[in-house]
């Protein structure tokens, strides 16, 4: 089940916190479903929008792929974004919009919504932690996100500042170095197990924040932490709590 804990020791010292943003701190489903359904309906076109951004996202990790594997050189997820969204079009076979259209359909994901609780959870901790993205979304977009939801970084960091997508560990270490600090010194905060594996082989703290609904009502996946990461909680305000904050 999951609950609050006690922070770890390797927790009490953390300097920096690293989080992950889609689903960890903004909802991407939702807000992406109803911008889609905010272009495409008054045009006449008609769908499951929350399908239709399920599988927009579905996308998102074989293209990341693509550049981990080398098949392509390091590109943002703006252009990957772009890119995957005219692949759901053609495979759904709607006609796609004009570049200028497409490319504000593109900056969807720059206008998510916080999850209620992130930016007053965020707030405390900054009171005494170090606050940045370790986010696969390149800098304009995690610009895009901070202003358009009061998100209260110290820092953008991740894949464009590393030039490499999670769960390369350079995406990790890259951001704790740009910060002068040890691993160890890191709390990576995410709600997705794989990420926060990835993290603690590396010698960061953990910390799950499970966001069930992120996939929608009926997700299946992150529902409950895989390990004993050193803290687990629901919200950003429990992370507060278990920090001291």
């Amino acid at each position: 089940m999951l609950g609050q804990l006690e922070p770890h020791d390797t927790g009490s010292a953390v300097k920096a916190l690293l989080f992950d943003v889609f689903g960890t701190v903004v909802d991407w489903r939702s807000p992406v479903a109803r911008q889609l359904a905010a272009f495409f309906e008054p045009r006449g076109v008609s769908t499951d929008w929350a399908v239709f951004a399920d599988d927009w996202r579905a996308m998102y990790q074989p293209a990341m792929q693509a550049v981990r594997s080398g098949e392509r050189g390091f590109v943002g997820l703006d252009v990957l974004h772009r890119e995957n969204l005219l692949a759901v079009l053609d495979g759904r076979g709607m006609t796609a919009p004009p570049p200028g259209d497409l490319d504000d359909l593109t900056r969807a994901w720059h206008r998510l919504t916080p999850w209620p609780d992130s930016v007053p959870g965020m707030t405390r901790l900054r009171d005494r932690h170090i606050l940045a993205s370790l986010s696969n979304g390149n800098v304009a977009l995690m610009i895009g996100l901070a202003r358009f939801g009061g998100l209260p970084w110290d820092a953008i960091l991740g894949a464009e500042f590393t030039r490499s997508y999670k769960p390369d560990p350079q995406t990790y270490l890259g951001a704790a170095a740009a910060l002068a600090l040890a691993p160890a010194d890191c709390m990576m905060v995410a709600a997705h197990n794989e990420d926060l594996r990835a993290a603690r082989t590396l010698g960061f703290a953990t910390a799950f924040v499970a966001r069930p609904t992120e996939h929608g009502p009926d997700q299946s996946t992150d529902l409950d932490p895989a390990e004993d990461w050193d803290i687990v909680t629901d919200s950003m305000a429990g992370l507060a709590d278990a920090l001291g904050c």
